[in-house]
């Protein structure tokens, strides 16, 4: 009741042409491209990505692999057919649009100087992308067949699918990493990003992951950029795969060389573990909870925190 009071009287002192004198005033300032701001906008006037139509990039996707599950199931395999190639001319238009306003970013495409060069590239690109899902769907149905065997929880394959934060984010992993092959410029990014701030799962698109891959309850693993995963691989929520240190050019600036760890095939890595810098942990590892490892481990390890000791202390005594 006072701050309605405090603003009403506030209110009755400013006269309209004090209002619109502070409006016009700020959109002033704010009109003028800064010296800052012009830095870090790309050099070629065109628009920007959108990440409305990248998310509908993604849905795209995955209404193709999963046909059945984000669409009208149709047993008619012809029926079928008609619904995917719908959807893949959907997906060549908004991909190659979306490509070309991400290629204004690129630093090594300065031969791509026309609107027309962009678009032809950007049209490669999407075809050559489109030309990878079967196997981006082969990987994706053996992410599914990992979660589900992973899990004693779940009941069916479906409930992976629907429902595991796992497969919203390796949907979006393999799609991005895809186009970050392609040395696609910012898309990638933007939609791993999409799927951590869904999921809570952050994976970088140039991590390299096998096939089976499973993370089970996911919130807060953390994926970095030149980590290296094999086959048949299994996280727990808190994991972290990242880099203990960087290295610098003789201008200080840092370089991006491999930091993250390598995971062989066969390996599982318990809650809240970290494991940092460019080592390897050994194939058909296991690796507990609550770890901090920065050395190499060989093959079958079983890595685990020590127990902890009752002391017998009684009230604070010897703390």
């Amino acid at each position: 009741m006072v701050f309605h009071s405090i603003c009403t009287i506030f209110a009755g002192d400013m006269n309209k042409k004090d209002t619109n004198d502070v409006v016009r005033r700020n959109v002033t300032l704010l009109s003028k491209i800064s010296e800052k701001e012009a830095s870090m906008m790309p050099a070629i006037e065109a628009p920007l990505p959108s990440v409305e139509q990248v998310k509908e990039i993604v849905r795209l996707v995955k209404s193709i692999i999963f046909p059945d599950y984000f669409n009208k199931r149709q047993p008619d395999e012809a029926i079928r057919s008609y619904y995917i190639g719908v959807h893949m001319e959907e997906l060549m238009g908004l991909l190659t649009k979306q490509i070309a306003h991400g290629l204004q970013f690129c630093e090594d495409c300065k031969e791509i100087r026309t609107k027309e060069q962009v678009y032809q590239e950007a049209a490669r690109l999407a075809t050559t992308f489109i030309d990878t899902l079967p196997e981006i769907k082969r990987l994706l149905y053996t992410d599914v067949e990992a979660m589900f065997y992973a899990d004693p929880a779940a009941t069916n394959y479906g409930e992976v699918i629907f429902c595991y934060p796992v497969m919203n984010t390796m949907t979006h992993y393999r799609v991005a990493h895809r186009l970050h092959e392609l040395k696609v410029p910012v898309i990638p990014r933007i939609i791993t990003e999409l799927a951590h701030s869904k999921t809570g799962i952050d994976i970088h698109p140039g991590a390299q992951i096998g096939e089976y891959f499973s993370i089970d309850h996911g919130t807060g693993v953390v994926i970095g950029e030149t980590t290296i995963i094999g086959n048949h691989v299994t996280l727990y929520q808190g994991v972290t795969l990242g880099a203990k240190s960087f290295k610098y050019d003789e201008n200080g600036n840092m370089l991006n060389i491999p930091r993250h760890p390598i995971i062989e095939d066969h390996v599982t890595v318990y809650s809240n573990a970290s494991i940092l810098g460019r080592i390897t942990i050994g194939h058909h590892s296991v690796i507990g909870g609550n770890i901090w490892i920065t050395h190499s481990v060989p093959p079958y390890s079983r890595i685990q925190q020590s127990k902890a000791v009752d002391a017998g202390f009684q009230d604070g005594a010897g703390i």
